[in-house]
């Protein structure tokens, strides 16, 4: 691997056509520029590889090398169901692992594999002498991820983790976002919220459940479970039985908890002729807002699935460094944006 050249304040400076004072009083959190040419700097730094000095002894201090010389290599793993995260976490990981000069693949796990296969196939496929692994969401079936657990490798899951499993995680905290979801409506004099999405797939799902009814009860709303759309989707059949449930609740507001479900909630209510957000409030649990024009800017938790990425880089290297120390689980915090799709009840 070449020597990394040296980056200081000066290389910073050349790269943006800015004075050495600038980038300075940027990193000392001085006035005297814009929100943007602060945000550019500390980009353009990060993707040189400068550090502050307290990042340096930040990362000394969990026995990370700021400037390493080796080239390390890391593998996300995937099935097909984590597809809708792949690229906002592949690339969280690669902006923070970009600065060491680190690499991160992406691995397609076969799911036509039958359980006994899966141990040979995982030998074949090089993971094992990975310099860690990132499991992604999603991961289907659970042979998968039993397998990938025993795995004698550093390993992050990018997921909440399994009762009794011995691993780091690092996940978008989708418990606090369900509340703070039902915390906004009710304070818009919401009452009659209603809860779409499958709790049986993924152990964030039934958390957003569960989240979702306790912060009913907190509010003093019961929950009977037959009035919300919470069962296996099983075929096409679910999104009549999905507006049957909408006719028969009579919501004034609907939380969605699961992406690709958002834009069939949206349609059930064009289709009854339900305005949103006049006769219905939404909010929807995307992963991003789509580009395209086929939803409103949506009412929803801002999802920080980059940000888990960036994170998640860190902690693996924070694990190499201190292989024996206790394993951790991070939540990252979720803020609420206020799109178009949520207003106070109709009368």
């Amino acid at each position: 691997m070449p020597i990394r050249k040296k980056v200081t304040l000066n290389t910073i400076a050349k790269e943006l056509g800015l004075t050495v004072q600038t980038v300075s009083k940027a990193f000392k959190g001085k006035p005297g520029m814009s929100e943007a040419t602060r945000q550019s700097i500390f980009q353009t730094a990060e993707k040189l590889g400068y550090c502050t000095l307290d990042q340096i002894r930040s990362l000394r201090l969990d026995h990370i090398t700021p400037y390493p010389n080796d080239r390390r290599r890391f593998v996300l793993a995937q099935t097909q169901e984590s597809v809708a995260y792949n690229r906002l976490l592949l690339q969280g990981l690669q902006d923070r692992f970009f600065s060491f000069g680190y690499q991160i693949e992406l691995l397609m796990l076969p799911r036509e594999l039958r359980e006994r296969q899966i141990a040979k196939w995982i030998e074949a496929s090089g993971m094992t002498y990975a310099d860690g692994i990132f499991i992604a969401p999603s991961i289907d079936s659970e042979a998968w991820e039993s397998n990938l657990f025993q795995l004698q490798v550093p390993k992050i899951l990018l997921n909440f983790p399994p009762p009794g499993v011995k691993i780091d995680s690092v996940i978008w905290d989708v418990y606090d976002a369900a509340y703070q979801s039902v915390a906004y409506l009710h304070s818009l004099g919401h009452r009659r919220i209603m809860y779409v999405g499958d709790i049986h797939k993924q152990r964030g799902f039934i958390l957003r459940w569960q989240a979702f009814c306790y912060a009913m009860d907190r509010f003093g709303v019961g929950v009977d479970p037959a009035l919300h759309s919470t069962g296996e989707r099983t075929g096409p059949k679910w999104r009549d039985q999905l507006m049957e449930q909408m006719v028969r609740h009579a919501p004034t507001a609907i939380i969605c908890g699961i992406n690709d479900e958002v834009p069939i909630v949206y349609d059930a209510c064009r289709r009854l002729g339900w305005r949103v957000p006049e006769r219905i409030s939404l909010i929807g649990f995307l992963n991003e807002q789509p580009d395209d024009s086929q939803l409103p800017p949506f009412t929803r938790p801002l999802l920080p699935i980059h940000e888990t990425g960036y994170r998640a880089a860190d902690r693996m290297l924070w694990r190499i460094a201190n292989p024996a120390l206790p394993f951790e689980h991070i939540r990252i915090h979720c803020d609420l944006h206020l799109g178009s799709t949520s207003s106070a009840p109709y009368n």
